[in-house]
């Protein structure tokens, strides 16, 4: 199995990227792990507990477990994968996806390049590297519209969490990347060449 790590800052473009190399290999080729599913559960704080929490610093997420279902995935052994609701900060008691072993794995968060042991477990490492000003356009559309934010709420994080720890953790990470692609899917070059270079791995071209 060949792991691909996509990494960036929030509304970077990552998703899109890995969604247009498994377009290209098809979808029955590569296996698709989104960081997001495993932020970490506090099932006995309060939600004006969990509110406090800063759900943008890379110990906020259970990269254990993560780590866990990629040495699975690696072994040819399917992984149960947590549900996320981000409307309530907590993870789906009742439900979990079956992810199955593909020749391909795609990893895709804010902190895959971050976290040493996540790292460890790549064999090829991308930053999707986005201007700030378009990131955050895009966080404020996916924060109202899909997770049920306000604009206030998703502008104090903004300040509060996201650009610190954008600037603190995220954009550091980009020196481990092995390929940089400046504006997520809409570098087409880009993207091409990170399809060519597992297409080569499919085809048993590994050097």
């Amino acid at each position: 199995m060949l792991i691909i790590g996509i990494a960036g800052g929030t509304g970077s473009g990552k998703t899109s990227v890995a969604r247009s190399v498994i377009e290209r290999l098809g979808s029955d080729k590569v296996t698709f792990i989104s960081q997001d599913n495993y932020y970490k559960d506090y099932p006995d704080l309060s939600m004006e507990e969990k509110h406090a929490i800063n759900y943008d610093h890379p110990f906020a997420f259970d990269n254990e477990l993560l780590v866990e279902h990629l040495k699975l995935l690696k072994e040819g052994q399917p992984a149960f994968i947590p549900v996320y609701d981000f409307s309530v900060y907590a993870r789906s008691t009742t439900e979990t996806v079956r992810l199955e072993p593909n020749p391909i794995a795609i990893v895709e968060g804010l902190h895959v390049l971050y976290d040493e042991k996540v790292r460890a477990m790549l064999d090829i490492k991308v930053f999707v590297d986005t201007d700030p000003d378009v990131r955050i356009l895009r966080r404020i559309i996916r924060d109202v519209e899909e997770r049920g934010r306000t604009i206030q709420s998703v502008h104090q994080q903004y300040l509060k969490t996201v650009k610190p720890m954008h600037d603190a953790f995220i954009e550091p990470s980009k020196k481990y990347a092995d390929l940089i692609i400046p504006e997520g899917g809409h570098n087409e070059v880009g993207v091409q060449l990170l399809a060519v270079l597992t297409e080569k791995y499919l085809n048993g071209e590994k050097e």
